[in-house]
């Protein structure tokens, strides 16, 4: 056996995701929204004018060959590091042949780091005066928000290009070109797929390039050929991708748990059990979900329907006797209850102005008819005299109960919705001013 047949041999080892990435512009899949003919980063790319950037964007979108493209466009010089396993000493390694290159050579140096919102401040701050003085074009692949997870010196210099997933229609036009390509694809299998196992990967793959060609593999790979022919059914397709790994980056995350948030506050129960099954699939504890629905009965339901308080506790309790599966009933339970019941912001609006007056009221002396008289001074019992207790008066009777700074303060005033109607009836038969 050859060194040809040796590589041979190599590259069929090689996934066909990594054999399929794209090597220019004209072969790159999506994200038309910033490499257009007309947009900037096209230009740039094929200008070889491209300065520090940041690729953010769903795995299997596109990032790392983003970069490629530019490693296959440019004369200068290309290294890849990953933000994970590379150090101070790496990068400093790379900072200091670049800038010897340029000064020798005049030729520039990319830098592309993956997992980019992994580095640290120490690696950042050995990198960023490279940047600064254009000894290095840095370039970060990242599927976390850089604004939030990374270094802000190194982001303010930087471009960002945000990237989306791929639509069905991308991934379907990928793997129709993965099948007939006999260089690097699956071309020379002879493969028939049904169109109904096409769609299946492309859509289970939810915009994630890589898992479709993973699983278009497997399939063609395990699919045995019968008078020559590998023929791929909605069967196969449905066993070698089975289902996407529903997990999710941080950013991503934060998203659904305040989409979430605002579907209970919002009243639409679909769209809160749908986040609550999204976030739970992708590995949040269901113990967090129901701590978010027992919040939103009291902030947004609130004394518009007090029974929300109690639905959602009870929920609690009961997935923490019953655990997995069972318990998520009476957690979507609580989540329909909370959806569809009047909403009302009182409770919290009276707890924040209370909070407000408690730090900045400057008089905040009890009243001496309701100190504890029991240890208070002769007067200060002589004062508890004046204690009138509201079952001598039917249940209620008016008296001050706030310091004299704040007598007239109104913290809680119900709305018309649900419940709160009949505590104004009774605040009304009780004579009180709100």
């Amino acid at each position: 056996m050859d060194l040809f047949d040796l590589n041979k041999n190599a590259d069929k080892n090689v996934p066909l995701a990594e054999r399929m990435r794209a090597n220019t512009l004209a072969e790159f899949l999506g994200q038309e929204h910033i490499v257009s003919k007309s947009g900037l980063l096209f230009r740039a790319i094929k200008l070889d004018r491209l300065g520090s950037c940041i690729f953010w964007g769903p795995p299997g979108c596109g990032k790392t060959t983003l970069a490629n493209v530019i490693a296959n466009n440019t004369d200068g010089n290309f290294v890849k590091l990953n933000a994970v396993s590379c150090g101070v000493a790496d990068v400093k390694k790379v900072v200091d042949k670049a800038r010897e290159d340029l000064r020798m050579f005049g030729k520039k140096t990319y830098l592309l780091l993956d997992e980019c919102h992994r580095f640290n401040k120490a690696q950042s701050d050995s990198l960023l005066p490279a940047v600064e003085r254009g000894d290095v074009i840095f370039i970060g692949s990242t599927t976390e928000n850089p604004y939030a997870s990374m270094t802000p010196a190194i982001v303010s210099r930087c471009r960002v290009f945000e990237l989306k997933r791929l639509s069905d229609e991308n991934i379907t036009t990928a793997l129709k070109k993965a099948l007939k390509d006999k260089e690097k694809g699956l071309g020379n299998m002879n493969i028939v797929i049904d169109d109904d196992a096409l769609s299946h990967i492309a859509r289970t793959a939810a915009g994630d390039l890589r898992v479709a060609y993973n699983a278009l593999e497997l399939a063609a790979l395990t699919t045995e050929a019968k008078d020559g022919v590998v023929h791929i059914t909605l069967k196969d397709a449905e066993e070698s991708i089975q289902q996407k790994a529903l997990s999710f980056d941080e950013q991503m995350y934060y998203d659904m748990l305040s989409a979430f948030c605002k579907s209970l506050r919002g009243s639409d129960a679909n769209a809160a059990l749908y986040y609550m099954q999204r976030l739970i699939k992708g590995g949040c504890d269901p113990l967090l979900i129901i701590r978010r629905v027992i919040a939103h009965s009291a902030e947004d339901v609130g004394m518009a329907d007090p029974n929300a308080l109690v639905v959602s506790t009870s929920a609690l309790l009961a997935y923490e006797r019953m655990g997995l599966p069972e318990g998520l009933l009476p957690i979507s339970e609580a989540i329909i209850y909370v959806c569809e019941a009047e909403k009302s912001n009182s409770v919290v609006m009276a707890m924040d102005a209370a909070a407000k007056d408690a730090t900045e009221n400057k008089d905040d002396t009890v009243p001496p008819w309701v100190k504890n008289a029991v240890y208070g001074s002769s007067d200060d019992k002589a004062a508890a005299r004046q204690y009138k207790y509201p079952h001598d008066y039917g249940g209620y009777v008016k008296q001050q109960y706030l310091p004299d700074g704040l007598k007239d303060r109104v913290y809680y005033i119900p709305k018309d919705n649900g419940y709160e109607k009949t505590v104004k009836e009774i605040r009304k038969r009780k004579g009180k001013d709100n």
